[in-house]
């Protein structure tokens, strides 16, 4: 089939500045020129040193134009492949470089692409626009892309990242990635196929945008390219993100995804069986298999510009399996001796997929193996060059300068967006004329339903799902009726696979969209936490911003579940959350909160492109009373548009309940109305207390729990989660390092799985062990009012 040419950003083919073939081939020296030596401390490596003799035995066999086929039987040009040529060298020297780097002290990275450069022709065969998610092997492709788009020097790019420099245009020393705004390059992580789940979720929100009428940032008819190893193709968050694009095609819906598996037959000394990739992904349904020599240049080109002709027409996936080999080891630290036969690195020297390159343009007499040395030496003296000018290039200096793009936050412009009142008419709609705040007092399920049809009126591109949040409406009910009233295409199930609902999430945000994913259980984040942690998080820490993944994350969370459960129901571990950089973490107790607080969550993603996690307490979700049967004293008004600035929930504010002046009780979601029912028994001894509800547990409300332990000076934290791990250690931390001095205790669940049954009571947090713990404290602990005066404690 004709070869797709590459397109720039306004539809314009890049130019080709190729060197013009020799008028007379040239016979090859007959004795090659050995390269430079390498700096000191760094060794030669075979792949250098015997490419200048490999050269030298190739002969032109005919003389084609330089827009003709390079050879019989393919459509790569020989103009094409001179530039693709120099990507090649580029991306060979730029890992010799950092070898030269890393010997001299300079370097901070050394995993590199030899052997897996026929990638440029991938790069080739897409357009410059077309999003790319690479992995650490994909060099040959990132200085292709830079070619195509004309103004960026890739060459100093990875140089600068090399040296973890601060100047770095995308992660500013603080990883070595690949990745640029300019280049639609999306920087990922090292961990292996992380990435491809996010690649899933923005080839489907690309769609869906488009259906939506949201504008994407991307071409209409943008492809979504991810670059991943052999070994990663055996990774469950490749096979789980190759079977939710199958789910997703197989209903016929566009999922413009093509998946790059570079296979060197390596996971660093690990074997891969020989044919096993093909074998595990040639035959499956609603993936079109496409399959190339990586270290054959022409071969690649044509499989590629196959693949990504097929799904840029059918807005369907495909997968590209390349052959190729690696070079240099995994890393620089890597002695592939131990390992590897001399037999077998000896056969892959064979395939260097330089070397062959190099053969093609010989043999077509577009070069002589002079000119091709003298290519390969130039390029050896522009990076080298390059990288003296940068190795001593400033570095991060500073904590503040370090964190300043993990969590940006602009609490003026999130307030203002929270507040805004969406379209009367399309709320009115979204609420089938039944406004929540006329409907009385509500629970807490009523609360976020009616929140989240709120945020579906006031944000056209915000998109909710999950396991049964369409139909159904949740397990709950909580996405009940939003589906019939936003449409199919805005609140949908999803596959049930966690991994992929995060995914999705992470792929709508890059696309314009505003997902709201829910996880059904909080015990089922944990078997996909790394979306939030390794690809979530990251995003803006390792791009500086350029690109942004915002999400607002629901998790149905916590124990006290009656007549339901058990641990998969009933989990209360937030630490593997706690600790992630830059998360908000939101934990609402009552319905006026939640729903003020979704309405934050949703502002600061917006605005600030915030991912965070929203755990509702499930055993809260439909309660109705606080103290006794009848009383309805855990029911609230939903606040009207008018009100919602008044009712702003700032994130990492706290909300304290009474004005007591002996005992402070600091606790969150299902703690909260425990610690209210404590509160008015001790009262009934004659014991003031206030309840602080943390409502946010990162960032933690420092100042808020400072000022209400101040005003009397002993504070019992009650904590639901785990004592290993739970929010309390970080509560009383954070008392400890702002100086406070009064009395301190927890009352904290049991580090254990939660049972079945009543059992689960005896390894949660009890109300009477919150009296008791608290009575200990007012009689041992020492008074406020005896050390610190008379304070006064503001509450609300």
């Amino acid at each position: 089939m004709t070869a797709p040419v590459a397109q720039g950003p306004a539809g314009t083919t890049p130019p080709a500045t190729p060197t013009a073939p020799p008028a007379t081939p040239t016979a090859p020296p007959a004795t090659p020129t050995a390269p430079p030596a390498p700096a000191a401390g760094a060794p030669a490596e075979p792949i250098d040193t015997r490419f200048a003799g490999a050269v030298a035995a190739f002969r032109t066999v005919g003389r084609r134009p330089m827009e003709a086929p390079v050879r019989d039987g393919t459509t790569l040009t020989g103009a094409r492949c001179l530039e693709l040529f120099d990507a090649q060298l580029a991306s060979r020297h730029l890992d010799l470089a950092a070898r030269e780097l890393r010997a001299r002290g300079a370097g901070y990275y050394t995993i590199g692409s030899s052997g897996h450069e026929g990638n440029a022709a991938v790069a080739a065969a897409l357009r410059p626009t077309d999003p790319a998610l690479l992995h650490y092997r994909s060099g040959g492709f990132y200085v292709a892309r830079a070619a195509q788009q004309g103004s960026t020097d890739a060459v100093r790019d990875v140089l600068l990242g090399i040296c973890a420099a601060a100047d770095e245009p995308i992660a500013g020393g603080r990883h070595k990635v690949f990745g640029r705004r300019e280049l639609a390059v999306i920087p990922q992580t090292s961990t292996i196929a992380s990435h491809l789940p996010r690649a899933v979720g923005l080839a489907f929100a690309i769609e869906r945008a488009a259906r939506l009428g949201v504008p994407s940032g991307w071409e209409s008819d943008a492809v979504v390219v991810a670059s991943f190893g052999d070994a990663s193709a055996n990774h469950s968050t490749a096979l789980g993100a190759a079977h939710t694009a199958e789910w997703i095609r197989y209903q016929r819906l566009p999922l413009p995804l093509l998946l790059v598996c570079e296979d060197n037959g390596l996971g660093i000394s690990v074997p891969t069986p020989p044919g096993w990739v093909r074998a595990d992904w040639s035959d499956r349904p609603g993936l079109r298999y496409f399959s190339a020599d990586g270290c054959d240049l022409a071969d690649v080109w044509d499989a590629a510009t196959e693949a990504v002709a097929y799904v840029r027409e059918h807005r369907a996936p495909a997968f590209l399996h390349l052959s190729v080999v690696r070079y240099l080891g995994h890393a620089g630290a890597d002695a592939e001796v131990a390992y590897r036969a001399p037999s077998d690195v000896a056969e892959e020297l064979e395939r260097d997929p330089l070397v062959a390159t190099a053969q093609l343009l010989v043999e077509a007499g577009l070069l002589d193996a002079g000119e091709v040395i003298a290519r390969y030496e130039a390029m050896r003296a522009r990076v080298r060059e390059t990288a003296g000018e940068v190795s001593d290039a400033p570095q991060l200096g500073s904590v503040a300068e370090v964190v300043a793009p993990l969590a940006p936050r602009d609490p003026g412009r999130v307030a203002a967006l929270a507040a805004t009142q969406p379209d009367p008419e399309t709320r009115r709609r979204m609420h089938e004329g039944r406004l929540p705040e006329e409907q009385g007092d509500l629970t807490l399920a009523q609360a976020v339903n009616a929140a989240l049809a709120d945020g579906l009126a006031g944000y056209p591109n915000m998109v909710v799902f999950g396991e049964d949040v369409g139909v159904k409406g949740g397990v709950y009910g909580l996405t009940r009726g939003l589906a019939r009233h936003a449409g199919a295409a805005r609140v949908f199930d999803s596959v049930l696979d966690e991994q992929s609902i995060l995914g999705l999430a992470l792929g709508a945000g890059l696309a314009g969209l505003l997902p709201v994913p829910e996880i059904q259980y909080l015990a089922y984040v944990h078997n996909a936490e790394d979306q939030l942690r390794g690809e979530a998080a990251t995003e803006q820490f390792f791009s500086q911003g350029q690109f942004r993944n915002p999400m607002v994350v629901r998790i149905a969370s916590y124990g006290y579940q009656r007549g339901f459960g058990g641990h998969f129901h009933n989990d209360n571990s937030v630490a593997a959350l706690r600790d992630i950089p830059g998360l908000v973490i939101a934990s609402p107790a009552r319905p006026d909160d939640a729903a003020a607080m979704l309405r934050t969550c949703l502002a600061a993603a917006a605005a600030d492109g915030a991912v965070c996690a929203f755990l509702e307490p499930i055993a809260l979700y439909h309660t109705r009373d606080l103290h006794g049967d009848g009383d309805r004293g855990w029911l609230a008004p939903y606040a009207p548009p008018a009100e919602w600035a008044a009712a702003h929930v700032p994130i990492g504010s706290a909300r304290t309940y009474g004005g007591g002046r002996d005992l402070t009780i600091v606790t969150f979601a299902n703690g909260v109305p425990m610690s209210l029912r404590a509160a008015r028994r001790l009262a009934a001894t004659g014991a003031g207390v206030r309840v602080v509800d943390l409502r946010w547990l990162a960032p933690l409300p420092v100042d808020d729990v400072l000022r209400e332990a101040s005003a009397t000076g002993r504070v019992l934290v009650v904590d639901e989660t785990r004592r290993t791990g739970g929010v309390s250690e970080g509560v009383i931390t954070a008392l400890v390092d702002a100086g406070f001095d009064g009395a301190v205790r927890r009352v904290a669940s049991e580090d254990s799985f939660i049972p079945l049954g009543e059992a689960a009571q005896l390894v949660l947090v009890s109300e009477d062990q919150v009296v008791a713990a608290a009575t200990a404290l007012l009689t041992n602990g020492a008074s406020a009012s005896a050390r610190l005066g008379s304070p006064t404690g503001e509450s609300e």
